[in-house]
């Protein structure tokens, strides 16, 4: 049987902070509009235990925060759909195509808001214990260490946050840094310094962990002098990066060496009509504040695009 064909304003998908904020303002313009997300709506936000950086909240949990993005943009009346996976993209200056488990979306406007996932831990036995030792969420999978020694291995913002997290429950956190600095906030590296919890090993990079079914030790290797070493611990969370989930968009829509988006600064693809928001495209910051900027933006954009095609 063909898929029920059904006719949109604006189609966006992905349902992180700036899907969800894209959905508030086309939902104000009261565009025919609908949100795809074929995971858990809020995106890596809920990733985020504690979060202090947003405007209006001194502190809230990543959680509670993607749910006031979700209620807010469903008052406003945005659809939001988390349970059709979009299987094929057919797109072109003149018709926009995004075909999923159940129907065929022809819509005006598209907002490429997919995010990107955590990239993999480049050791041998990755695979072998992934989820049994091998991580990367703390807020997801910390709790299972606690009373243990965990590593978590990164430079960056996520890093440091998770290693703090995890001091909730580890009794140890290692830190296994591959040179003799971080890439994180000052403020967040001074409070990780201050734990007694908290080990920092810089210079180190994690070769590869082992066990019998589950994580007992990993193995790293000094990066200047090439010593090796074995830590034993029950777990590895891996923060070194992301990949951006591009893959669907790679026929029509340009994409960099490292797979983002390029985009000009309202947003807008090489495609009349498809704009690209948040973590997938190619930017110098990735924060919670630009990726609600950025589908401000692309909403405001597409909702000016559209009311000039229905003029044609």
């Amino acid at each position: 049987m063909s898929k029920e064909i059904k006719d949109l304003d604006l189609l966006i998908i992905g349902g992180g902070p700036a899907g969800l904020t894209a959905a508030m303002y086309g939902a104000r313009a009261k565009l025919n509009l609908l949100v795809l997300e074929d995971q858990i709506v809020g995106g890596q936000v809920r990733n985020s235990y504690t979060i202090e950086n947003y405007p209006g909240f001194k502190t809230i949990e990543g959680g509670a925060l993607a749910d006031i993005f979700k209620e807010q943009a469903e008052e406003l009346g945005a659809k939001i759909d988390d349970s059709d996976n979009v299987v094929k993209v057919t797109l072109s200056d003149d018709e926009k195509l995004v075909e999923t488990n159940d129907y065929i979306y022809r819509t005006k406007a598209l907002i490429i808001a997919t995010g990107a996932t955590p990239k993999k831990l480049p050791i041998p036995s990755e695979e072998k214990f992934s989820s049994k030792g091998v991580h990367y969420c703390a807020v997801c999978d910390g709790a299972m260490y606690d009373g243990t020694a965990v590593a978590v291995v990164g430079g960056g913002n996520s890093a440091l946050e998770e290693a703090l997290f995890l001091t909730r429950f580890a009794d140890k956190v290692i830190m296994i840094r591959r040179y003799d600095y971080f890439k994180g906030e000052k403020a967040t590296l001074e409070e990780l310094v201050k734990n007694p919890k908290v080990e920092i090993m810089y210079n180190w990079d994690l070769v590869d962990v082992q066990g019998d079914k589950f994580v007992n030790k990993a193995i790293i290797k000094n990066t200047k002098t090439n010593e090796i070493k074995e830590l034993d611990l029950e777990a590895v969370f891996g923060y070194i990066g992301t990949e951006p989930k591009t893959s669907l968009f790679k026929d029509y829509v340009n994409i960099d060496r490292q797979g983002y988006v390029p985009t000009d600064e309202n947003m807008a693809t090489n495609v009349k009509g498809v704009y690209a928001v948040g973590d997938v495209r190619v930017k110098q910051f990735r924060q919670i504040t630009t990726a609600v900027a950025d589908g401000t933006i692309a909403a405001l954009a597409a909702e000016k695009y559209i009311v000039e095609l229905n003029r044609k």
